[in-house]
């Protein structure tokens, strides 16, 4: 009961139902074209987590959910990973004044579905982003204009009219008004399989760099960091894109993490923090023109010369 109390409060007292609707609701520009079959969604979290959601808070309509982390209270669940529902595009990557969303990300889904992700401390993803299910695309957070609120995710899944629906996780409609619920989000729907040549030996850790990196970056470089997990090096022939990602080998709790890329003639970017399964990704245009790359998990380091530079 105590978890139910904190949640209810979270999105605020007496949020306007209609502000709530107008950032949410799918433009027709977002909802055009020829519609897939539905996704079979995931819940917004890495693989094997369990949190529960809560339909509690006197802001929401019907359907809407905030997720907390099972053994958490207050703030506990800030700065932990989010991840995506369902493969698509991001059409909203913004931080919202009016309606109480804070960092808001927004993601199109192949039958022209939505799913939101509200109030999250770091959007990992940009505006017109073509995102995998399961990459991450933000941190939860408890970011918002108008209303102070403990950390949690608000999530939302829509129908291609704007309809905020009952939202369903691994193919079973979600239990109104609340359910505990472990995470399937493994990477089309199952645990990633230690196999698969584009996974890396990562023990817990869910996320290999091609899924971190996205489709179409394959690896070119990487390096050790002990026993902490490695960094890694990728490049997209297609766009002409370095990435570079420092991977944790276990998913426990959280580390000090840090990946960079420096470009040769431009400014270093560098993604740095307490992270659960990665730092990263940083991505920068490099073709043909030298990088240094690198990265840390906890004291285990690594810089490299500028290389790579065909």
């Amino acid at each position: 009961m105590r978890m139910k109390i904190l949640i209810a409060g979270l999105c605020g007292v007496a949020l306007p139902l209609v502000g709530m609707s107008t950032a949410g609701t799918a433009s027709t520009a977002e909802t055009e074209g020829v519609r897939a079959a539905a996704p079979t969604f995931q819940l917004p979290f890495p693989c094997k987590e369990t949190w529960v959601g809560s339909t509690g808070s006197s802001a929401h309509t019907s359907y809407e959910i905030d997720f907390n982390g099972s053994a958490t209270d207050g703030n506990g669940d800030e700065g932990r990973t989010v991840v995506a529902a369902a493969a698509g595009k991001v059409v909203m990557s913004e931080y919202r004044t009016t309606d109480g969303f804070g960092n808001v990300v927004k993601i199109r889904h192949s039958d022209g579905s939505v799913t939101l992700y509200a109030h999250l401390k770091k959007r990992r993803v940009s505006n017109g982003a073509n995102v995998a299910q399961g990459q991450q695309i933000g941190e939860l957070g408890r970011s918002s204009a108008k209303y102070k609120m403990a950390a949690h995710l608000h999530y939302e899944q829509r129908n291609s009219s704007g309809k905020i629906v009952r939202a369903s996780f691994n193919g079973a409609t979600f239990g109104y008004p609340g359910q505990k619920i472990k995470s399937n989000n493994c990477g089309n729907g199952s645990t990633p399989s230690k196999s698969t040549s584009t996974q890396t030996k990562t023990g817990s850790n869910p996320y290999s760099p091609e899924r971190i990196c996205g489709s179409g970056f394959k690896r070119v470089d990487s390096a050790s960091l002990g026993s902490q997990g490695s960094v890694y090096l990728l490049y997209s022939t297609a766009t002409g894109q370095n990435c570079v990602t420092a991977v944790r080998k276990s998913g426990s709790g959280k580390a000090s993490a840090r990946a960079y890329l420096e470009v040769k003639g431009h400014k270093r970017v560098t993604d740095a923090g307490s992270f659960q399964y990665y730092a990263g990704p940083v991505k920068a245009k490099a073709p043909r023109t030298c990088v240094k790359w690198g990265g840390a998990i906890g004291s285990a380091t690594y810089d490299s010369p500028f290389e790579h530079c065909d």
